[in-house]
């Protein structure tokens, strides 16, 4: 018995090999068939897909009803789980609408507003360059001529590509009642989703956990439980805290914009909040552009802005962003800064959002694995340990002399 096993086993690991390398065949000789069929099977399970997510970003309010109004451990499925489900969408659809209803008009209002100007900042930066170089009018019309050429450019560019893909884009949206009534589909669906994974977070969770078992040596599979709790930790820290702390910048820029008569208040308000999602180089990619405009039409409230942006940051870095988020990634500065650049080179913004939790979950498990195979080996674990520390090299037999007869 324990031999038929012994070949059963063999002749897995050889189905496995062979079937890796096809793959790797297909992916890199052959186009690509099975990322083509990936592609088509994402595309049919989407709206289970964002029923997912949707479930994985409100389950932190659900626990919350439950701990809070209902005096339940969160965790534990209970007879109000369905009230506090129901509570947690209410609070989503409120404040969506408020949000929506408030910010729609006055950023709709604000796009106009900076269409409209386009003509007189072409004028103003014009203005600016040939009274800059007012001493050399040599160079100053070589200026203004290849401002005009690009600003020509612009203006074909925005009226060639941009305009006719939102005409296609609205289209779709108004006139192509198949693709609305599809993406409607998806969403109402999602949402159905949502409430049903919700529902019943800790029968997935607890099924997930026994299939594990099931298939894997019991150390393997708590290695596996452990290192999914890892990185649902990371996400989960990351993904919503910084979706929070993005929206709470989002607003108090927008207060203070509004306060101090910012120019398109509600629009810099959205490019700040945005970018904020990016870690490190978001609060940089969003305020250059936004104290681009406002210094079009007022050079000392740009300087007012820059001064409240640096403020912001400062207490977005210091006291918002460790309460909301703590220690989630466990990354130094550093291995963020290239997890931004790996990510954004790889997958654009989405890249440099997820790449930061993606490489922290994988830092989490190269330094798990390593720990462990330092404690089986009698090594000390923590890297301090190996800054003075010299390597023993073993020992080489000695060489014995040939005798010469």
């Amino acid at each position: 018995m324990r031999r038929d096993s012994h070949y059963f086993q063999w002749g897995l690991t050889a189905v496995c090999v062979v079937c890796a390398i096809l793959l790797i065949y297909d992916v890199v000789f052959r186009g690509s068939i099975v990322i083509a069929y990936l592609g088509k099977l994402i595309y049919i399970l989407a709206p289970v897909l964002y029923g997912a997510f949707m479930a994985y970003l409100l389950a932190p309010l659900v626990n919350w009803f439950e701990a809070v109004l209902f005096r339940r451990r969160p965790g534990k499925k209970t007879r109000l789980r369905g009230v506090s489900v129901a509570l947690t969408w209410l609070v989503v659809i409120a404040s969506l609408y408020l949000l929506l209803s408030i910010l729609l008009p006055e950023l709709y209002k604000s796009v106009r507003q900076l269409v409209g100007n386009v003509d007189s900042y072409y004028q103003t930066i014009s203005a600016w360059v040939k009274r800059l170089l007012e001493n050399n009018p040599a160079l100053a019309q070589q200026a203004v001529d290849l401002f005009n050429r690009y600003y020509q450019e612009g203006l074909a560019w925005l009226r060639d590509n941009v305009v006719p893909q939102i005409q296609v884009a609205m289209q779709a949206l108004t006139g192509g009642v198949v693709g609305a009534m599809v993406f409607l589909k998806n969403i109402l669906i999602g949402v159905i989703v949502s409430v049903y994974l919700l529902a019943t977070k800790e029968g997935f969770g607890a099924s997930g956990c026994r299939l594990c078992y099931t298939f894997l040596s019991e150390e393997k599979a708590a290695l596996l439980i452990r290192g999914a709790k890892a990185t649902d930790r990371i996400f989960s820290g990351f993904v919503r805290g910084k979706l929070l702390d993005s929206l709470i910048i989002g607003v108090l820029c927008f207060i203070f914009s509004s306060w101090f008569q910012f120019p398109y208040a509600p629009l810099v308000s959205v490019v700040v909040g945005v970018t904020n999602v990016i870690p490190f180089f978001g609060p940089f990619l969003g305020a250059i552009p936004c104290a681009f405009l406002i210094l079009l039409d007022s050079p000392i409230k740009c300087l007012y802005f820059l001064v409240f942006i640096f403020a912001l940051q400062q207490f977005d870095g210091n006291i918002l962003g460790p309460k909301i988020l703590g220690d989630s990634t466990g990354l130094s500065s550093f291995w963020v800064i290239v997890a931004i650049l790996v990510g954004g080179g790889l997958w654009g913004v989405a890249g440099m959002f997820f790449g930061v939790p993606l490489f922290a979950c994988v830092y989490t498990a190269v330094r798990t694995y390593s720990t462990y195979r330092l404690k089986r080996k009698g090594l000390p674990t923590a890297s301090a340990s190996y800054a003075t520390h010299e390597p023993v090299w073993p020992e080489e037999p000695e060489k014995k002399e040939e005798v010469k007869q």
